[in-house]
């Protein structure tokens, strides 16, 4: 299945989703349009396979996609999802995000929906 242009041409995309990704590792949860949710959720359940395997290439595939932010004073994004996320899903075959609509955007009326890792 093709992925979603969202109309941005591949450069714009790809950095969306990279701080999409980014921020829903630091957060845990993020609220964004529906069709971009969709598309994260298939990036992010790839991240926490990443994850879960932990070898160098993994993290280095993984680093290629996640932003070097900081979550707090010694710990940044990647570390996160190699340290925190990815070993909580270990029992787990996919599935890691859910996608919940919320009500439309207020302005253009554009479908909202929240993303957010699953527990465990």
């Amino acid at each position: 299945m093709p992925y979603s242009k969202l109309g941005r041409n591949s450069s714009q995309r790809k950095a969306l989703m990279r701080d999409l990704i980014t921020d829903l590792i630091i957060n845990d949860s993020i609220e964004t349009t529906l069709s971009k949710a969709k598309e994260l959720q298939r990036l992010a359940d790839k991240m926490v396979t990443l994850g879960k395997k932990g070898d160098l290439a993994s993290r280095r595939l993984a680093a290629r996609m996640i932003r070097f932010e900081a979550v707090d004073e010694n710990q940044n994004a990647l570390q996160k999802l190699f340290n925190v996320i990815a070993p909580k899903y270990t029992n787990r075959n996919g599935g890691y995000t859910r996608v919940l609509k919320t009500e439309p955007r207020r302005g253009d009326n554009a479908p909202m929906a929240i993303i957010q890792f699953v527990e465990a």
